[in-house]
């Protein structure tokens, strides 16, 4: 969340970088001012009822110690008493709507983050390799049914529509390519994590999914005080990955922290009607290996650069042509300052595929989760977070097939994934 008191002191700043981000989020500001201001008022008015309470006890001790009669000092002490516990509802509830409206403000985008209204305004940054030349291109569908790869009506038979049944080399090729991600990451440096799939509401809370995308979450065990789901299947290993640091202190030595995970993701994907859901391009669950990064606040956007090359990694070893776009202020996430996507071309489909977003996210997310380091004067600060897939799986397939396919109908397995897969073709 933002720091409430970058929001006291540059208020018009605030608004107006959100407002770059389209909505109306920026008119949630002067709530968070007006409960502020409640919670201060309160704050010092309970503080001045202290003092006084403590004066007028002291009295009581006094008179007492002469034998005089106290009871109308001791019944102004419990009158202030009582007005201090109002004070404090009056506080707690300003406090309380104070965090709401924070929880629901999106980060401030970064001060270089180009601006524009939505996709469309998002500019190349790079590309890598050339559009492999093929004269009459299929897509995944076709080569992976060709081939035996993957069964979408085994799929609707045991779960419905939005999900895969990889089978034979298919199920081998997914392997493969999980392992293949974790150790190119490992050898970047990453520490390989292995969480678990079910997170809790304040790791969703902590990490930006909730409250703004929980029609898109699978919830689970509702709460018996408010009905809200308390567990969540994880959507993306960015949410129980960062959240190992929730609550925590850790030493400035320990920066950077970089972990790597693989887990399976599970998403609703409640707003994506109308968006291409061909194949296994847009699913329920899929498999995804995500970068995570704890870093000093001085260096994060700098490691953006370096964790956005990791993923990048990845193709290149693969041979895979990609591009690099960098998010405008209108397409940036809700947690994120500054993002790049990273899309792999699917020649089957004539576009790109965005098969990785890497974000930082400044200090929005470890406020949120309370995650602090010690820095060398021994003062508690907040890092910042990064993250980035290393990649998603589903698209990174569908280049794989599409991008390597052969005249003959053959699929190429790429010299790098060669010792995973255990075969230089499908054929």
């Amino acid at each position: 969340m933002l720091d409430i008191k970058i929001i006291r002191d540059q208020a018009e700043e605030v608004r107006e970088r959100l407002k770059a981000r389209g909505g109306d989020h920026w008119k949630l500001i002067d709530d968070v001012l007006s409960c502020d201001r409640a919670r201060r008022d309160a704050e010092t008015a309970k503080q001045e009822l202290q003092n006084k309470r403590k004066v007028t006890s002291k009295q009581i001790g006094m008179m007492k110690s002469k034998g005089e009669d106290s009871s109308a000092i001791e019944a102004e002490v419990r009158s202030i008493n009582e007005e201090i516990s109002k004070i404090d509802q009056v506080a707690e509830e300003a406090s309380t709507k104070q965090n709401e409206l924070l929880l629901n403000i999106p980060n401030l985008p970064h001060a270089e983050c180009p601006v524009g209204d939505n996709e469309d305004a998002n500019p190349e940054v790079r590309t890598w390799g050339e559009k492999p030349e093929i004269a009459e291109p299929k897509d995944h569908v076709e080569l992976a049914t060709r081939h035996g790869l993957i069964s979408w009506d085994d799929a609707i038979r045991i779960s419905g529509s939005g999900f895969a049944v990889y089978r034979g080399k298919g199920a081998r090729l997914e392997r493969a390519l999980i392992s293949f991600l974790l150790d190119t990451q490992s050898d970047n440096g990453y520490e390989e994590v292995n969480v678990p799939h079910l997170v809790l509401r304040e790791c969703m809370e902590g990490t930006g999914q909730l409250p703004k995308f929980e029609d898109d979450m699978y919830g689970t065990e509702p709460s018996e005080t408010d009905g809200r789901d308390t567990l969540f299947l994880a959507p993306t290993a960015e949410v129980p990955v960062t959240n190992l640091y929730r609550d925590t202190i850790v030493q400035a030595s320990q920066l950077p922290i970089k972990l790597v995970a693989y887990t399976p993701c599970f998403r609703r994907e409640a707003g994506s009607a109308g968006r291409d859901n061909k194949g296994i391009i847009r699913m329920h669950q899929f498999d995804k290996v995500e970068l995570v990064q704890l870093v000093d606040p001085e260096t994060g956007f700098q490691v953006l650069e370096e964790l956005t090359a990791n993923a990048e990694s990845v193709l290149q070893k693969l041979g895979l042509h990609y591009r690099v776009i960098e998010l405008c202020t209108g397409d940036i996430g809700q947690s994120a300052a500054k993002t790049y996507d990273i899309e792999v071309w699917a020649p089957g489909h004539g576009k790109y595929l965005e098969v990785s977003s890497c974000s930082c996210f400044g200090d929005y997310q470890a406020r949120r989760m309370k995650t602090r380091f010690k820095d060398t004067d021994g003062k508690n600060k907040f890092p910042h977070t990064l993250n980035g897939s290393g990649t998603a799986l589903p698209r990174l397939y569908v280049a794989l097939l599409e991008q390597c396919q052969q005249p003959d109908g053959s699929i190429r397995i790429p010299a790098a994934l060669v010792p995973y897969f255990g075969s230089e073709t499908i054929s």
